[in-house]
């Protein structure tokens, strides 16, 4: 459970196998070799045979890359994995602060005159392309064959589980009448679409190809009349045939560029998404490349009616399992002995009590103390740590139901909490309720609300280096663009998506604290005497309590406190009936009000 893939992917093992990769490049006539942490769907997540940046590097994070040369190798992550990464790779590698350090700007100091620069096109999309080859004049960009498959002797094959139907049940629309309705707003005779969430939701399947996540591993062409064409592993679709229906024609995976290049007339393609392959391919054929956006994603995005009540159910049953969990911990943690993989242990099985459970939705984070700091960090048997006493244990985890994806971040004091502990972990909260409060007009973005999350943190002098929410999909990805918490991004939110809302604080080598609740985007009520203007509001999904021990009841507003007694109350109307009776007790006292 812990060590799946860590016995491949030693920091003792970098230096050999580093090595190894130069000596490749120098062969082929290459300068700098580009090693993503990518497949080629372009997802964020990657299935075992596609963890070339880990099995490289040792680095096991869902976000960086890997720039080589033959004398220095750069490492470049973001501010959730800097405490992580340094004990995860080894010497040969130097960790670089991205994106504050770019990678052209990266390239253009350690190899000024440039050389030839070569990638994987399957890694890359359009757009990082497009972009290395502006930034980059001096350099020659050529695409060559993944250079890691080629010294990886043990690669792991390639994922072959077969495809489910997802009932429309729980989808609420038909996958022949979501292709009807995306077909007529192409500006393109074909789309070609080759992320899996994508294609799980358009044509209602799921897969179980990447762990955690359920998508199908396949690409697909959406053409202008409804039609589909799906590409996919041999016999990965046999069982889903009469779900899809006529209209829904299969081909092997391997059909999937000689298609592209019989496509005629305008195709489209998401140059954000698209690997950089799929583009020259059909560059080769007689079809027109034309840019747009992948037509499933805001669709996607904006959860149905059916979805949302399947979202609501989803978190309700989630919210047994995790105040189960939580009485355990405060029944078991003080008497000693516990450690962080019997955490992890004991809430997955309360999840799997529930008799819904499909899979965790991600690899559950449990920090105690110091390990807290390390945004995502993940146990292992070489890492496990025993809960101390007057310490703060930080639990990120979720589920994916066949109804709903959940996602929910508690930090609990395991004894006495310090005056620290309740200043900074007070503040989170208060971040946390100023975003489930907010109101908003229609066409503000994660980017305009970002900053309510992290002003009670800011008056401290306090921050965090992640975004304070994510889009999460319909038992689908727990990571779903485009919409998102945070100041990079630029789209709009609409009613329907789900998104998380997680601020946190980070004291490396003491603690880490964030709280987190998935919330849902809805129309605003209407308010006696305020305008016309259209507005949007958040409907909360979590119902578990917070640790009242944590809470600073000074620091809060009247309207924080009233916030938090009413959110506590509702949590135990929800909940309270569900659970046995010395649960409810104890959730009882856990939702007293403040």
């Amino acid at each position: 459970m812990f060590q799946s893939f860590e016995a491949q992917s030693t920091p003792e093992q970098g230096p050999a196998r580093l090595s190894a990769l130069r000596d490749l490049m120098a062969a082929q006539g290459l300068d700098v070799w580009l090693v993503p942490r990518a497949d080629a769907h372009q997802g964020e997540y990657v299935a075992p045979r596609d963890a070339r940046l880990r099995w490289l590097t040792g680095f096991s994070g869902s976000a960086g890359f890997c720039v080589v040369l033959q004398d220095q190798a750069g490492v470049f992550i973001d501010g959730r994995y800097r405490v992580q990464v340094l004990s995860e790779v080894a010497d040969c590698f130097t960790p670089v602060h991205w994106p504050e350090v770019q990678l052209a700007d990266w390239l253009k100091q350690a190899r000024p005159d440039g050389g030839v620069l070569g990638f994987d096109p399957w890694l890359h999309s359009v757009d990082e392309v497009a972009r290395l080859r502006a930034a980059l004049p001096e350099f020659t960009l050529r695409a060559v064959d993944n250079l890691v498959d080629r010294i990886w002797d043990d690669q792991p094959d390639a994922p072959d589980a077969p495809f489910t139907a997802h009932p429309v049940a729980l989808s609420g629309e038909d996958h022949a009448a979501k292709s009807a309705r995306l077909a007529q707003n192409l500006a393109a005779e074909a789309c070609v679409l080759t992320l899996p969430d994508s294609i799980a939701w358009l044509l209602n399947i799921r897969g179980s190809d990447i762990e955690r996540n359920p998508v199908p591993q396949a690409f697909a062409i959406l053409y202008g009349s409804g039609a589909v064409r799906l590409f996919a592993g041999a016999g990965k679709a046999t069982d889903v045939l009469d779900h899809l229906g006529p209209d829904v024609t299969i081909a092997d995976m391997a059909d999937f560029l000689p298609a592209l290049r019989d496509l005629t007339g305008k195709v489209q393609i998401d140059p954000k998404s698209c690997p950089e392959l799929v583009a020259t391919t059909l560059a080769e054929g007689a079809a027109k490349v034309v840019h747009g956006s992948d037509p499933c994603i805001l669709p996607k995005a904006c959860k149905n009616t059916v979805e949302i009540a399947g979202a609501k159910a989803a978190h309700e049953r989630d919210a047994v399992a995790m105040v189960r969990f939580l009485a355990w911990l405060d029944a078991t943690a003080p008497q000693g002995g516990l450690t962080e993989i019997d955490v992890v242990r004991a809430l997955e099985g309360f999840r799997r009590e529930t008799n819904a459970l499909r899979d965790i939705s991600f690899e559950t984070i449990c920090g105690a103390g110091p390990h807290g700091a390390i945004v995502h960090y993940r146990v292992s048997e070489k890492t496990n740590r025993a809960l101390g006493r007057d310490e703060l244990l930080l639990v990120d985890s979720g589920g994916q139901y066949q109804d709903g994806t959940t996602d929910i971040t508690r930090t609990m004091v395991i004894g006495t909490p310090r005056a620290d502990h309740r200043a900074c972990y007070t503040r989170v909260l208060q971040g946390m309720i100023a975003i489930s409060r907010m109101r908003f007009p229609k066409g503000v973005g994660g980017q305009h609300l970002d900053a309510l999350a992290r002003a009670p943190l800011w008056l401290a002098g306090m921050d965090y280096d992640h975004g304070t929410g994510h889009g999460v999909g319909s038992y689908l990805s727990v990571h779903e663009g485009p919409q998102s918490l945070s100041r990079r991004s630029e789209v709009a939110l609409q009613a329907g998506m789900i998104l998380s809302n997680e601020p946190g604080y980070y004291r490396p080598g003491n603690f880490g604290i964030r709280i987190e609740n998935l919330i849902v985007t809805v129309e605003a009520p209407a308010l006696q005497g305020a305008d016309d203007r259209q507005m949007l509001a958040f409907e909360t999904l979590t119902w578990v309590p917070f640790d009242r021990r944590l809470i600073d009841v000074d620091l809060l507003t009247r309207a924080e406190r009233d916030w938090i007694d009413l959110y506590h109350a509702d949590t135990l109307r929800l909940i309270g009936s569900r659970l046995d009776h010395a649960t409810t007790e104890w959730l009882v006292a856990a939702c007293a009000p403040l």
